[in-house]
């Protein structure tokens, strides 16, 4: 049975604000190492293998709990409040 989380009402059809990357670290010159998409209003953040970890700074500091891989071939998902996973990722396609 599929994960249950109450945060996936609060997934939308966003577009990526950058989709050529981390939209922090493009406009600072710092680099990433994956990418995640915020599925709430389409933020583009990286990591938390990466050395700034916007896509979490983003979550702490907006509170949208749910993204998903922004990586080519992945298609898994996360939610940060309720710490589940999600195979494929809600939201795509």
């Amino acid at each position: 049975m599929p994960p249950s989380c109450p945060h996936l009402e609060l997934v939308r059809a966003v577009n990526p604000r950058t989709p050529q990357g981390c939209e922090e670290c493009l406009r600072t010159g710092g680099w990433w190492v994956h990418l995640r998409l915020c599925l709430t209003c389409g933020h583009v953040g990286c990591c938390d293998q990466s050395p700034n970890r916007h896509a979490t700074r983003h979550f702490q500091d907006w509170e949208h709990p749910v993204m998903r891989s922004f990586e080519p071939g992945e298609d898994w998902g996360w939610c940060y409040v309720d710490e589940v996973m999600f195979e494929p990722a809600p939201g795509k396609g």
